[in-house]
């Protein structure tokens, strides 16, 4: 059977469709490989993300770097899925022939049955809805769960909605099944993903049953930490902070966007809510979440955004003290109501030293607030080794985009395990510990 090499570009929701993908492949007869540094295969699937300029951007590079190898011969076929080719298929097929199939962001599944055709008669996919039996890219010891697609939410910028449609929210069993399934193959940590984290089951219960998913995964024996990303600010389910704080394997841990704080800014990204709506809601959570560690995003250059606007971001930033926080410049998208109703009228010279401005602000906070883990004992999960250090990660910090703790190869650790760390010194982003006991 053929090898299949699959690229995945993007968010996390993005990497779980190709691991749905990748395991519906393997049950099917054929070798699949991820990311390889060094693709072998004869087919190569890249999952594409079409959110922002640079990751379209990313997307079609990628795409003509096998277009190329195509051309000298290195690979027979080339398919294209995901987001990007979910929003410009017409145009994908007509600027770039020699990709040999465009699929989009639901319709992916269609590729298999395609190549079972060109090889042989096999084995009957996986029924729709049962994606658990994927293959994991990630390390064994942590999996991306994801929750729902979609989003109903119509913020000015985004072309989410777009892409995705509306908010589907999968049964609350169908995930717990998937959990227990992967509890069964060593995952131990859950990092719990959506567009809309917080609006879960409305569309399929007729009401917000977040809090009651994450308290009966925290209840399913062998699931050691749950992780929660890209909730929304408006209409928050409080009771999500109680099984915070009742539940200990459910991390101190939530990544909301914010995106602004200014009002008048709030009100032209259509976000629903005011400076003193989200103000409020941080003081709650640390009020009822003792030690939560919020991740949040935040825009510069929105168009009409003014210097009083940015100051205002900053000021907020410096109250708050986000223990995690990214930032990103405006980017006008096609069909978004921002493209559609205002002028893109902040220079890009301006956007970039507002974004400059604003993440020297926020280095700052990140480091004092690493520097104040010094001499705490926390429990960190061991992800992997690096030149003398084994590489882990506390309960406040998700892979890949949060701080890590390093750890001397002094003592010999299992991947994957949890030990008790005492923090012994710290650097801008990163921590140094040692194991107790």
């Amino acid at each position: 059977m053929k090898t299949i090499d699959f690229i995945s570009l993007g968010c996390s929701k993005n990497l779980v469709d190709s691991e749905n993908l990748m395991g519906m492949f393997e049950a099917n007869g054929f070798h699949v490989t991820h990311d390889s540094d060094d693709p072998q295969g004869e087919v190569v699937v890249v999952n594409t993300c079409g959110f922002i300029a640079d990751a379209k951007e990313e997307s079609i590079n990628t795409i003509l770097e096998q277009v190329a190898r195509k051309n000298a011969g290195e690979v027979e076929k080339i398919f294209v899925m995901g987001c990007l080719s979910e929003r410009y298929l017409a145009d994908l097929e007509a600027e770039i022939p020699e990709v040999d199939g465009w699929y989009g962001k639901f319709n992916y599944k269609e590729l298999l049955k395609r190549l079972q055709t060109q090889e042989k008669e096999l084995s009957t996919p996986l029924p729709a809805g049962r994606g658990w039996e994927r293959v994991l890219t990630t390390p064994r010891h942590y999996a991306y769960i994801k929750i729902s697609e979609g989003c109903d939410r119509h913020c000015a910028y985004c072309a989410i909605p777009l892409i995705t449609g509306r908010h589907q929210s999968r049964p609350m069993e169908e995930i717990l099944d998937e959990v227990r399934w992967l509890v069964s193959q060593g995952t131990k940590e859950f990092q719990v993903i959506a567009q809309e984290l917080t609006y879960y089951g409305i569309d399929l219960y007729g009401e917000q049953r977040i809090a009651e998913l994450i308290e009966q995964m925290a209840d399913i024996e062998g699931v050691e930490w749950i992780r929660l990303h890209y909730a929304y600010p408006t209409h928050f389910p409080w009771r999500l902070l109680d099984v915070m704080r009742e539940k200990k394997n459910v991390c101190r841990y939530l990544d909301i966007a914010l995106q602004h704080i200014s009002d008048h800014m709030l009100t032209r990204m259509r976000r629903n809510t005011t400076k003193a709506e989200t103000m409020a809601l941080i003081e709650r959570m640390r009020r009822e979440v003792p030690g939560i560690h919020i991740r949040t995003t935040l825009m510069v250059g929105f168009p009409g955004e003014t210097d009083e606007d940015f100051q205002e971001l900053v000021d907020f930033v410096k109250w708050a003290r986000f223990e995690r926080m990214g930032a990103f410049a405006y980017s006008e998208e096609d069909g978004t109501y921002s493209a559609d109703h205002y002028e893109d009228d902040v220079p890009e010279d301006v956007k970039q030293r507002r974004l400059d401005k604003l993440m020297r602000v926020q280095q700052n906070i990140s480091a004092e607030i690493e520097a104040e883990k010094v001499g705490q004992t926390l429990p960190v999960i061991i992800d992997r080794t690096e030149g003398d250090y084994y590489i882990g990660r506390t309960e406040f910090c998700s892979p890949e985009v949060d701080p890590e703790v390093l750890i001397r190869q002094d003592v010999k650790l299992e991947i994957g395990k949890i030990y008790q760390v005492k923090i012994t010194d710290s650097e801008e982003f990163d921590l140094y510990g040692e194991v107790i006991n």
